[in-house]
């Protein structure tokens, strides 16, 4: 027994927008990248529900493709914190107010 497209779209749709919430309200820039990567994975989970309750698999293959870029955001992301971080000893993005060294 499957549950109903619905569900899953409402989970995703909730995971969203937790998601939104913590990019708008959050500072540190690690959790705004966290929230980044769960609004991605809200989106995946809208895609492989939708894909399933379709029979297709081009939904799942998408989200290949999704994880592959949100793994390369994760590097260049986080490696850019690392480099403000020594910079300038802080990871709060109100008080980075520019990128010039």
């Amino acid at each position: 027994m499957s549950l109903p497209l619905e569900y899953y779209l409402v989970l995703s749709a909730l995971l969203f927008t937790i998601g939104v919430i913590g990019v708008l309200i959050r500072r540190n820039a690690i959790i705004i990248f966290m929230c980044i990567e769960l609004m991605l994975n809200a989106a995946n989970l809208a895609f492989v529900a939708i894909s399933r309750h379709l029979g297709q698999a081009e939904g799942q293959l998408f989200v290949i493709f999704v994880m592959a870029v949100a793994a390369a955001e994760v590097a260049i992301g986080l490696a850019i914190i690392v480099s403000v971080f020594k910079h300038r000893e802080t990871i709060n993005v109100d008080e980075i107010n520019s990128l010039k060294g």
